[in-house]
């Protein structure tokens, strides 16, 4: 099959957040298979160098102004189309220094759509694959057998109804949600087929309280919306492998990742009180549940167990994380920005892994820790019910901790379930071991994909 593959971004040619890291784990394992020819198109943000270019300029509708390809191969990602419209070139893709959205995102990204859709024509694919608001006008300009990936319904890329009068086509009214412009929404409407990055995440989108005002569009697709859990590259996160962390070590080795807790606790100037270490690599923003987790820090020293956070994200979060670990030094650490290195080194040292979100469409951290055999304390949402196992309720195939209530006394239970689970050394091992012997790579993800691009395909025959 030839597919069109549009996402905002695909590590590490352009790299956010997990739309970023779950593109390229599924780029690279369809490009494994036999059965798909991906054309995979990128914005061009400005800073991308490739080999062996060529370029050419693309057919866009008058408002869209130029736009043209780059076209070549991009480290650890392989051939890509980057695509350059009117102030796509950015140092961040979507904010401003300050942390705002660029003012003029909807015009960036809907060229960057037409620009598609302008590339989809001349390539003829099978399967159109969108990902996200970024890429959902596409289906404004272009008819062809399509699937549409949500990774997070809550950005959906509202606009003025006045972009229906710019666009102008046949199929521009999909996207006319309550008198206002809704991406997402039309491309809910236009795809063929809608995949949500985990099965209960596609149960969840489906309750009014969850469905972020698109509740009943997901439910009038029925079986058209499809459920297919994210995977993780697991040539990069493999604890036997991994280049950036102090020592190797695997299931059979389990004791030798203790040798990672001792580098970790160096690197934060603590030394071993005997006691579990906790990490977390987040974005510090509300979805993720930071300032849950920051409100208990008080309590870290009464639990007997120290907490390191790397993550970047809404200032004010920052702010906080910052004042706690001067107010409490012994047991909590802040590292401001994002170093893939010390991520690396936080998955391998830590005892226990934090994810205290609100909402979690897939979660990728959570399957990173368990296959470092650091166990996961989640909250009961999205992904994480997928992927995670309380050992409490299922003592024989647990594999973390999942908190019965997503706040403060919710988290603050799982945490002292997490503690409890390492102070017993037997328990945990088993726990450790279950995580790692678990298949978190993408293959079968892909071929779950594969499915859903012969579905769409056959559909409507060439």
């Amino acid at each position: 099959m030839k597919v069109v593959f549009a996402t905002a971004e695909a590590a590490p040619v352009a790299r956010v957040g997990g739309l970023a890291e779950a593109a390229a784990g599924l780029i690279r394992s369809l490009r494994a298979t036999t059965e798909v020819e991906l054309t995979v198109v990128l914005p061009d943000y400005g800073d991308v160098v490739l080999e062996s270019e060529t370029s050419s300029e693309l057919s866009v509708p008058e408002w869209v102004g130029e736009a043209s390809v780059r076209a070549g191969v991009a480290p650890e990602l392989g051939l890509v189309q980057l695509v350059t419209v009117p102030g796509m070139a950015r140092p961040h893709p979507y904010v401003d220094a300050s942390g705002e959205g660029w003012a003029d995102n909807h015009q960036r990204f809907f060229g960057f759509s037409a620009a598609v859709a302008a590339i989809t024509d001349a390539t003829k694919p099978d399967v159109l694959h969108l990902n996200d608001w970024h890429t959902a006008m596409t289906l404004a300009w272009t008819d062809v057998p399509s699937v549409y990936t949500i990774h997070t319904l809550g950005y959906q890329g509202h606009g003025d109804i006045g972009w229906l009068r710019a666009i102008d086509t046949d199929r521009s009214t999909a996207f006319d949600r309550h008198g206002e412009l809704n991406p997402a929404a039309g491309a809910i409407r236009l795809a063929d087929q809608v995949i949500a990055v985990s099965p209960n995440y596609a149960e969840e989108i489906l309750d009014p309280a969850r469905g972020a005002g698109l509740h009943t569009l997901l439910a009038g697709r029925g079986a058209d919306l499809v459920g297919i859990r994210n995977g993780i590259d697991t040539t990069l996160w493999d604890p036997e492998t991994d280049e950036h962390i102090t020592g190797s070590y695997g299931r059979n080795t389990l004791p030798d990742k203790a040798a990672n807790k001792d580098a970790l606790l160096a690197s934060v100037d603590w030394e071993d009180d005997g006691g579990p270490l906790i990490g977390v690599v987040t974005r510090l923003v509300e979805q993720k549940g930071v300032d849950i987790l920051l409100g208990l820090v008080p309590y870290l020293e009464r639990m007997g167990a120290r907490l390191v956070v790397l993550g970047s994200g809404e200032e004010r979060l920052s702010l906080w994380a910052r004042d706690l670990a001067e107010q409490y030094p012994s047991v909590f650490r802040f590292v401001d920005g994002y170093d893939l290195v010390l991520a690396h080194q936080i998955f391998a040292g830590a005892d226990l892994f934090c994810m205290p979100s609100r909402f979690e469409p897939c979660g990728l951290a959570q399957m990173q820790a368990m296959a470092y055999g650091t166990i996961p304390v989640v909250t009961p949402v999205g992904g994480l019910v997928d992927t995670v196992i309380d050992v409490d309720a299922e003592p024989k195939t647990g594999t973390g901790v999942v908190a019965l209530t997503i706040d403060g006394l919710g988290m603050l239970d799982a945490l002292h379930r997490g503690v409890a689970l390492w102070n017993n050394k037997r328990k945990r091992t088993s726990v450790q071991k279950r995580g790692m012997k678990i298949d978190w790579s993408w293959d079968q993800p892909t071929q779950q994909h594969l499915e859903v691009y012969r579905e769409a395909a056959a559909r409507r025959p060439s």
